[in-house]
């Protein structure tokens, strides 16, 4: 069975286009959204989602699969993704990822052991932050229970010393126990494919899409979503555009401010996935100069006949 490829890379660099493009050329392609947002029902305008076309033409995965008022987490998201990909292969077919999720992705291709979840343990933690001994204190408190992870992060990094501690003490073993995590590059499966960030290509095309995302409904959209009775959660509340919007509905922020802000965040963001992928050396890079959709092909030709050729 030929084994899935992985197109990534940052906002707006044209991944879910491309995809469907060769899943309309190819025979037997489904794809798998790797996409932290898109898991949110109702949130379609601002994440760019797949539309009713794109899904009949095309099976399309791992949208849609909470409330945008439930958490969800990487672990979820790992479970299904490792259905979906089981399911596709059953069926005989080949899964294309596609998404710019990092950390979602890591998971599935490197199958990362991932820690579970303590909130008691964490709102003990927060409230010792909050004390004379702070985060220093918090980080020489992980530094005594598991000296590996606290050497990979500082004694500022609040969030990833709580997240440390957090399991260390809740799960009973040492946070660094978990695999090598994000810092190997193991062999994998997956053909990770990319296309590169290249900010005078890409930043005109992240502008232009949030006006369009405008023009298509993105105020009304979060608008509707914020009025449900449960509202959005707090995850689902920071995603772009939708934290700004949110900001214009419920704090009276302009809203040519409001999407200003939601350009400069998106272009920060995008800068920050590149720094994210550019580290793992398993991806291909295509040609940003070149004919994105002819390299993909080759890349996916080529997986295919040399896994058959196993």
């Amino acid at each position: 069975m030929p084994a899935p490829v992985a197109l990534v890379g940052p906002t707006a660099t044209g991944k879910s286009t491309l995809a469907l493009a060769l899943a309309r050329r190819r025979p037997g392609v489904e794809i798998v959204s790797v996409d932290s947002m898109a898991v949110y029902r109702g949130m379609d305008i601002g994440t760019a989602k797949a539309d009713a076309a794109a899904r009949a033409a095309v099976p399309h995965h791992l949208l849609d699969q909470v409330e945008p008022d439930e958490p969800y987490t990487v672990h979820q998201f790992q479970r299904a993704a490792r259905r979906a990909l089981a399911d596709i292969a059953g069926r005989g077919n080949r899964a294309l990822l596609v998404g710019g999720t990092g950390l979602y992705l890591r998971a599935v291709v490197d199958d990362l052991e991932l820690p579970g979840r303590f909130p008691e343990v964490v709102v003990a933690l927060e409230r010792d932050a909050q004390g004379p001994a702070g985060v220093a204190g918090l980080h020489a408190r992980l530094a005594a229970l598991d000296p590996v992870a606290a050497a990979r992060t500082t004694t500022t990094n609040r969030r990833r010393v709580v997240r440390a501690l957090e399991v260390t003490i809740g799960a009973g073993r040492p946070f660094s126990s978990f695999g090598p995590g994000l810092q190997a590059y193991p062999p994998t499966a997956v053909t990770l494919v990319g296309i590169p960030f290249v900010a005078e290509l890409h930043d005109p095309r992240i502008e232009a899409r949030f006006a369009a995302l405008v023009d298509a409904g993105l105020v009304e959209e979060v608008r509707a979503l914020s009025a449900r009775p449960g509202g959005l959660s707090r995850t689902a509340r920071q995603a772009l555009g939708y934290r700004e919007v949110l900001a214009h509905l419920e704090e009276g922020v302009p809203l040519h401010a409001a999407l200003e802000q939601a350009v400069r965040r998106t272009k920060a963001f995008a800068r920050r996935q590149w720094a994210w992928f550019r580290r793992d050396p398993r991806i291909r890079w295509l040609d940003p100069q070149g004919e994105l959709l002819e390299q993909l092909l080759a890349c996916w030709d080529e997986v295919g006949e040399s896994t058959h050729g196993r």
